[in-house]
């Protein structure tokens, strides 16, 4: 593969098109756009309520989060599928949907019905036990599209008989989750101007919490409160500041090392330039929040700054890019920060999903906490109530000449912009202590080009990442000891890792590989117990839920545009004999 794989639209000519304008293959679809209805879904339907939402983490029948709970620990509490024999596990049914495209979706399981959603925005409500189809709703997509990394979308939101998502052209919708029946939608932003929504939505107290997608286009980040009822717009946090982007000018990362900047330089930028750029500074919001309920607090991580790699155009910190930040369920006002990799020029952002544990801090002490895994290849743990960052784990991947600035012609630094941590949830076992981590190593150059603002929905990435052909690629599933940034196991992958992990209470971590691999492993040392060929590539996060006291493990099998893993179009379920 000789250049990185997720922006294969700057390179590849066959691939740019679909990347920069997907509209144009799903147009048939866009233009109708509707609910089909399969079977009447069983009655009595019964509605999700919020009491439900806070208690997900320790209800092993359904799964109401696409990371399982408001804490996003991505841990099952069944014991049914065990260590003893996950080794039986078989498919249960495969359900096939229209859309044959990459699939990072977590499928939401509400009382026996599955709600999965596909790329280019379509909704199947179907059992949870046999794989009937209930209905299939198609988005009917606006006249632009415009997004970075595939068409895909992570999944919907679910509160009382409601359904939310995101969409490719930016809106978010919401569906009668018995019928697929659209109930209303809202505009969230302008796709003519790069913005574009793939994460899956949070629901809480009547809100809608939604991120955006952009930070190659040159947007201005933000996470969005809407009315579940109505639609109506409650609140915006914006992730770029109107001022004080520059920051405190810092000149090392999270983990101490010297960024090479030149202050002086920028700050003489600055005064030159002044401080419009704000409003092209990217710091999209890739994945779900958490949201803690007692403190009412949200929690999220932001995205890369715009242009990707040309920083001469952005001078200071870039405030809240490559940052998790705190706000106010209620209002949207800003708590804290913490900036992993100010004025970021490697694409080194972050982007998996900040995940609600208790953790130790120096003095051993159990508090609130936060862990975040970042594309840099370690796990970041934090004081939950200040942000303060009370270690980093030891590096996952290989990390070296560690922030070598790019150059015209191309410096080579590892990790590769890819990570390390991609947008792949982590999964964290409170009985382990451990955290369990898809890692990707892939060496590349990174290369600087002088790129203004181009305008509109075209890619900014003033420059390239180019994936060095002669040097291999690979991928590790990490289990990280968060009390002491210990790595306690990790087994090295044929391809770099992509879409997820699920733990659960039965002693297993579940993750897929590129190559079509779904695997179980000992979640105490890292043994392979299980493994099952799905026929294209499992790059999404799996799920475990349990009806009429059968325990069932989910997962699509899809493939990714990102990495260009093989397509298809199943999501595979599986139970023991």
């Amino acid at each position: 593969m000789p250049t990185s794989p997720r922006y294969l639209a700057v390179f590849v000519p066959l691939l740019a098109a679909a990347l920069a304008s997907p509209a144009s293959r799903g147009a048939d679809d866009a233009q109708n756009a509707s609910t089909t209805t399969s079977a009447p879904m069983p009655s009595p339907f019964k509605p999700v309520s919020q009491g439900q939402l806070d208690s997900a983490a320790s209800n092993s029948s359904d799964w109401l989060h696409s990371n399982g709970s408001y804490a996003q620990t991505r841990f099952y509490p069944g014991t049914q599928i065990n260590k003893t024999n996950v080794s039986k596990l078989r498919p249960a049914f495969i359900f096939q949907t229209a859309v044959n495209e990459s699939m990072e979706t977590a499928p939401i399981v509400s009382n026996g019905i599955m709600y999965i959603t596909t790329s280019f925005n379509h909704v199947y409500a179907v059992d949870a036990v046999t794989g009937k189809e209930f209905w299939h709703y198609k988005h009917k997509m606006g006249p632009v599209t415009t997004f970075c990394c595939g068409p895909n979308n992570r999944g919907v939101a679910i509160s009382g008989d409601r359904l939310y998502m995101g969409t490719l052209d930016s809106k978010l919708v919401a569906l009668d989750a018995k019928t697929g029946n659209v109930l209303w939608q809202s505009q969230i932003a302008d796709p003519d101007l790069g913005y574009s929504e793939t994460m899956a939505p949070a629901v809480v107290d009547g809100k809608v919490l939604i991120g955006t997608n952009g930070g190659e286009y040159g947007i201005r980040g933000f996470v969005k409160a809407f009315d579940a009822n109505s639609g109506q717009l409650l609140w915006t946090f914006y992730t770029i500041p109107d001022t004080g982007q520059e920051g405190v000018w810092a000149t090392k990362d999270a983990t101490g090392r010297d960024e090479k900047r030149d202050i002086a330089a920028e700050k003489k930028q600055l005064a030159d330039k002044g401080g419009d750029f704000y409003k092209t500074l990217g710091g999209g919001v890739w994945m779900t929040p958490a949201i803690d309920r007692k403190t009412h607090t949200v929690y999220f991580v932001v995205g890369n700054p715009s242009p990707d790699l040309y920083g001469a155009i952005r001078p200071g910190d870039n405030l809240y890019t490559d940052s998790l930040v705190a706000i106010d369920l209620d209002t949207g006002k800003y708590k804290w920060h913490y900036q992993y990799v100010p004025h970021d020029v490697w694409d080194l952002d972050a982007v998996s999903p900040p995940i609600l544990v208790d953790v130790r801090d120096t003095n051993g002490k159990m508090i609130p906490g936060i862990i975040h895994g970042g594309k840099t290849g370690h796990v970041y743990v934090h004081d939950r109530e200040t942000g303060r960052l009370i270690r980093f784990s030891q590096a996952m991947i290989p990390q070296e000449n560690m922030w070598t600035l790019p150059t015209p012609e191309g410096a080579r630094m590892l990790p590769g912009a890819n990570g390390g941590v991609e947008w792949s949830p982590m999964a964290f076992d409170p009985q382990t202590r451990l955290a369990y981590v898809a890692n990707l190593h892939q060496p590349m150059t990174y290369q600087v080009t002088d790129a203004p603002y181009p305008g509109g929905s075209k890619l900014w990435l003033g420059g390239a990442f180019k994936v060095i052909p002669s040097e291999e690629q690979w991928g590790k599933l990490s289990a990280v000891n968060i009390d002491t940034g210990k790595v306690a196991w990790d087994f090295k992958t044929a391809q770099p890792l992509i879409g997820g992990v699920l733990v659960t209470a039965g002693g297993l971590v579940f993750n897929g590989e590129g190559n079509g691999l779904f695997r179980a492993f000992d979640a105490s040392t890292g043994k392979k117990l299980w493994e099952f060929q799905c026929g294209a590539g499992v790059n999404s996060p799996a799920v475990s839920y349990n009806v009429h006291g059968k325990q069932y493990v989910a997962v699509a099998a899809g493939g990714n545009t990102q990495l260009d893993f093989k397509r298809g179009n199943t999501v595979l379920v599986f139970a023991l004999p």
